[in-house]
């Protein structure tokens, strides 16, 4: 497989308003584990193109190999990459099914991978066995997703990438891939550190998991912010907290012993950031206050540590990727060219707007 064209963030898809606010949003309960179904607030906005992106060529239906498809009379594969343990991944899912619910889509299928890769290759493999048409996609990792995107292609089922990218040939291995802008991420929470910080002290990344590009993207913003804007603001240690937010408490346990002058963590997300508060109360320190904490994912727990005082800053990454997904493919199947890269935009939280924006969080 190759390497992907150097990403271009595009979004020739400019969704009409009724289309792309039509999200299910999904709020996690801490006690009750379950998602909020009912909530159309938080729907994803596709970032506007530029002039020259919106001239660029996309992918489309003739050049991909693909035959004309109504929705209602197909089956569309989800293939979800981790178990569904987190609000992010909550959120997701539902929204896929919410969406494929309401356009009234003939059958979906819907596995997880459980956060292992051969799991996640044969998930694919055995929708496609199903007679799925159209794949909707959250990779595990970058990379070794080939066994499934070559079944997909010996098919000429189009797949649809959310959430990670693919280090693979857009309109060969895949259409299109639907999410954030990683490296923006970063570079936003690296903003929203200098500010609560004034720009001094010692800082202890969380990273997410390895293999994936949102780990890569996440890190290299926020630490090439740093170095640019505030280099007395000291990267101290760096250590993976695999985006859960056990790990992350066991991780930051670590860190308190060992680096104990930290007086801020950037947590690479919300899961492992809310590990960190549990593991900095347990040690007797006030976080947001003796060490500020910022995040990214939005969750709506995170966003309520943010209101209660005990966090600092919550850069959104909108996991609510069903209305984008379908609409997505509905505009492949009739026809029109699809960006290789349809960018979203994120929110940002902080303390003054924490408390009013609840309702948006999942």
């Amino acid at each position: 497989m190759t390497t992907s064209r150097r990403p271009r963030i595009l979004a020739a898809l400019c969704l009409t308003a009724a289309a792309a606010l039509t999200a299910a949003g999904c709020a996690k309960q801490e006690s009750s584990g379950t998602a909020d179904a009912d909530s159309t607030q938080g729907a994803q906005v596709v970032q506007s193109p530029t002039a020259a992106e919106s001239a660029a060529d996309g992918c489309t239906l003739q050049s991909y190999g693909a035959a004309e498809l109504d929705l209602k009379d197909a089956v569309v594969g989800f293939s979800q990459s981790e178990k569904e343990a987190n609000p992010f991944r909550i959120a997701e899912t539902q929204s896929i099914k919410d969406e494929a619910a309401k356009l009234g889509v003939k059958k979906l299928l819907t596995t997880n991978a459980q956060s292992q890769l051969s799991k996640q290759i044969s998930d694919i493999q055995d929708m496609l066995a199903q007679g799925a048409q159209l794949l909707i996609v959250a990779p595990l990792n970058s990379d070794g997703l080939e066994p499934a995107l070559q079944a997909a292609a010996a098919k000429h089922v189009p797949v649809i990438t959310v959430d990670r990218k693919l280090n693979a040939t857009a309109c060969k291995d895949y259409v299109a891939f639907l999410g954030s802008d990683f490296v923006e991420q970063g570079k936003r929470a690296a903003d929203a550190m200098i500010e609560v910080t004034g720009g001094k002290g010692k800082v202890a990344i969380l990273l997410g998991s390895s293999g994936n590009n949102v780990t890569t993207d996440r890190t290299k913003g926020f630490v090439d912010q740093i170095k640019a804007k505030a280099p007395e603001l000291e990267i101290v240690a760096q250590q993976t907290g695999e985006f859960a937010r056990d790990k992350g408490q066991q991780v930051m346990e670590q860190l308190i012993q060992s680096k104990p002058d930290i007086t801020a963590v950037y947590a690479e997300n919300d899961e492992m950031g809310l590990g960190a508060v549990t593991a900095l109360k347990g040690a007797g320190k006030k976080p947001g206050k003796d060490v500020k904490v910022i995040s990214i994912d939005g969750t709506r727990n995170a966003v309520q540590a943010l209101a209660d005082g005990q966090y600092n800053g919550v850069i959104e990454s909108n996991p609510r990727f069903g209305p984008l997904a379908f609409a997505t493919a509905q505009k492949f199947f009739a026809g029109e060219a699809i960006p290789e890269n349809v960018i979203i935009s994120d929110r940002a939280y902080d303390a003054s707007n924490a408390k009013d924006s609840l309702s948006g969080a999942y």
